[in-house]
């Protein structure tokens, strides 16, 4: 089907502005923060990333689709992004034993944009600060998608870790390892697990809001508190939680929300920031030995630096050498320590795995 005969579709900004395309082969409108990935591969990863959660994504890359979907490169068991905006939609599947990336989003009825000035869209986002959006093939409901899109809650003090976090607790890895790990389910991806238990740790994930005194019956050696969607603050459980497993001097192992969490356990203020990090080649500079690493990150809301660096109890290891952000830190006489980047990701930088064998290292 010819570009002039496919339907078109439109990209809905809150503040008013609107970007065309075509739609590329499901029908619907869907709601969500708008935001954008650098990365040039990995589409699959960041569309299973539970981190995701309540975003329409638009991709800088030209193709979207060209290599098509391996389900055992997910990060999960389903598709987590609101929507997708992309340039080139691809219906090509240039791999063996995969299925192309339009039938997957068919059957998971994940609405998409293509043809949209992608270039122009980051330049505007990047410009204006991440945004509510819609994207629709409903041209003829636009007043209707307005009005709706008016009321969709922002993101900023929306708590979204409970709709992605498991339900009930489950066991990963070697149940006969001598090293055991707590894991505090936050919107977790499965290359996190297969991380540690490459490593010989056996694993229990529960529920964000489980009680310490229930993962204690585990009798883990450590905890982690892993990457998730949406704000911090309103996870008070969760940081209280935080807050009575670094009084029991048990080490513990943030990533991206898991460092935020760790943080507000400590007293270091989070905010929203105006676009976030997104991408798999963010410059982090270890301050700790004085190296750089190249990093995947997703996020979009990070530690404040003043009240980090004025905390006693802390210690900045890490910043973004972009905008100078707090991307590390360490919690003074305590095992305890976290990142905001993604060590694990896949595909991208191998940089960061050194801190899961650090992390082992502190396990007794």
């Amino acid at each position: 089907m010819s570009n002039k005969k496919r339907k078109k579709g439109l990209v809905l900004l809150a503040d008013g502005t609107t970007f065309y395309g075509r739609y590329s082969g499901i029908d619907g409108t869907s709601f969500g923060e708008i935001c954008f990935n650098t990365g040039v591969t990995g589409y699959q990863e960041i569309f299973t990333d539970p981190s995701y959660f309540g975003q329409i994504m638009v991709t800088t890359t030209s193709h979207i689709g060209n290599y098509g979907i391996k389900m055992s490169e997910s990060q999960s068991d389903q598709i987590f992004i609101s929507g997708l905006i992309c340039k080139s939609f691809s219906s090509v599947n240039s791999r063996t034993n995969s299925k192309s990336l339009k039938d997957w989003f068919k059957s998971n009825n994940l609405v998409t944009i293509c043809d949209v000035d992608t270039r122009a869209l980051v330049r505007y986002i990047r410009d204006n600060g991440a945004m509510n959006a819609a994207i629709t093939t409903e041209i003829d409901k636009i007043d209707e998608i307005k009005n709706k899109l008016n009321k969709f809650p922002i993101m900023d003090g929306l708590e979204l870790a409970s709709k992605v976090s498991t339900k009930e607790a489950y066991e990963y890895g070697d149940s006969n390892s001598d090293k055991r790990l707590a894991v505090i389910d936050l919107g977790i991806k499965k290359n996190i697990l297969k991380n540690f238990s490459r490593r010989g740790l056996f694993i229990k994930v529960f529920p964000f809001n489980t009680e310490i005194e229930e993962m204690l019956e585990f009798k883990p050696d450590g905890f982690f508190l892993s990457n998730g969607p949406g704000d911090p603050k309103p996870l008070d459980q969760v940081i209280n939680t935080t807050k009575k497993i670094l009084k029991k001097n048990y080490p513990l192992f943030g990533i991206c929300l898991g460092h935020q969490i760790i943080a507000l356990a400590n007293g270091i203020k989070t905010y929203k920031m105006f676009n976030g990090h997104r991408g798999i080649n963010h410059p982090v500079i270890n301050l700790n030995t004085g190296k750089g690493e190249i990093t995947s990150q997703n996020h979009g809301f990070a530690v404040d630096y003043e009240t980090a660096i004025s905390n006693k109890l802390t210690k900045i290891s890490h910043k973004h050498l972009n905008d100078q952000t707090v991307a590390g830190l360490e919690i003074k006489g305590k095992d305890c320590f976290s990142v905001q980047y993604h060590p694990e990701a896949g595909p991208g930088p191998n940089d960061g795995n050194y801190l899961f064998d650090k992390f082992l290292s502190k396990l007794n």
